[in-house]
């Protein structure tokens, strides 16, 4: 489909510019130009239909060439009014003015202090061809200029506010984006690794048939990761929706050699992140409590889902841990408005409690 949008703003100007073109033409419009200078007015003939050219046809690379658009506009009308034809397209040196101001990136300063020189040159040409604009019209059409140059200025500046506030707003996202990726990974590589890592250390005491149980839990918890990894990769496909079922997550915790009892109240709502706060919070048990008894217990109400993870006792580290993950899931709730807490319990043990709005 065409952009109808994008359509007009390439083609306001050359329209403006082909209508001044068509109008200076015209006889009946040639009185109506711009007079300045107090030279009589005369018939038009070659240099005519050329200074009309250079300042109507020119505003066609306004958008691509605003100061080269703005000096033929400027020479165009120079010979207009110092030849006296006084021609309809006189009107369009504010719009290359106001254009300059607008869209030129670049010899913004060189363009502004070229043209004020060239206006006074402009100005002190008359006398020597008999004729002279009063000071106070000097001046008026000097400032008149200035203001329309000033307004494209405005214009530049509001563009160039703009596109630095999107990209600010698009580095923002990224970096967004970024953390809730690594957030993701942390969460879903951490808890793998970590049961893996306890069921290896185990397996090292076994033999015969527990032996390849364990390594079999060991490669069926890889293969857990693997699909999870997928499902993170395809974050960008909306189609996909990753498993986030808590009791296939609670059963490989537990085969994984920790105790947990599990409790969810109501209908079950899929909650990317109480799944997390449970994934994590499985993940320090195995760590830090392997063994030890867990329990999760989950309540889905009409306005919020609210987990709760206990460990009975603290044990000794078993994997080491920066704590990023307990911090990761702090930002994650806080992101939703929820609320998070987690530590050690009253009678031992720690516990990670998270209410998430529903």
């Amino acid at each position: 489909m065409i952009n109808l949008r994008r359509v007009s703003k390439h083609t306001v100007f050359p329209l403006i510019g082909l209508l001044l073109f068509v109008g200076s033409l015209l006889p009946s419009l040639q009185t109506f130009g711009t007079q300045f200078g107090g030279l009589p007015s005369r018939p038009y003939d070659a240099l005519a239909v050329v200074a009309v050219a250079l300042q109507a046809l020119s505003l066609a690379g306004c958008r691509r060439w605003p100061i080269a658009v703005l000096t033929l506009v400027v020479a165009g009308f120079a010979i207009d009014q110092l030849s006296g034809y006084h021609s309809f397209a006189g009107s369009a040196l504010p719009a290359a003015v106001l254009n300059a101001g607008w869209r030129a990136d670049r010899g913004r300063r060189a363009a502004a202090i070229g043209c004020t020189g060239a206006y006074l040159a402009f100005v002190a040409a008359f006398p020597l061809r008999g004729g002279g604009e009063p000071a106070a019209g000097v001046v008026a059409f000097y400032l008149s200029l200035v203001v329309v140059w000033g307004i494209g200025a405005w214009l530049r500046s509001t563009r160039v506010a703009e596109a630095e506030r999107r990209r600010r707003v698009a580095e923002e996202t990224r970096a967004a984006e970024r953390a809730r990726i690594a957030r993701e990974l942390h969460d879903v590589v951490t808890h793998h690794v970590t049961a893996m890592v306890v069921q290896t250390e185990s397996a090292r005491y076994l033999s015969g048939d527990r032996l390849d149980q364990t390594l079999a839990t060991v490669t069926g918890t890889g293969r857990q990761a693997i699909a999870e990894l997928r499902n993170l990769l395809d974050v960008l496909n909306p189609g996909v929706q990753p498993d986030l079922a808590l009791g296939t997550l609670v059963e490989q915790t537990r085969r994984a050699g920790q105790p947990v009892e599990f409790t969810e109240v109501g209908p079950p709502v899929e909650s990317g992140v109480a799944y997390r706060v449970v994934q994590e919070a499985l993940t320090n048990a195995l760590k830090h409590a392997h063994g030890s008894p867990t329990s999760v217990q989950v309540r889905h109400g009409d306005e919020d889902i609210t987990v709760e993870v206990r460990t009975d006792r603290e044990a000794d580290a078993g994997v080491g841990g920066g704590g990023r993950g307990l911090a990761g899931l702090r930002d994650r709730v806080d992101g939703v408005g929820g609320d998070f807490s987690a530590g050690r319990g009253e009678g031992g043990g720690f516990y990670v409690r998270a209410r998430i709005p529903a």
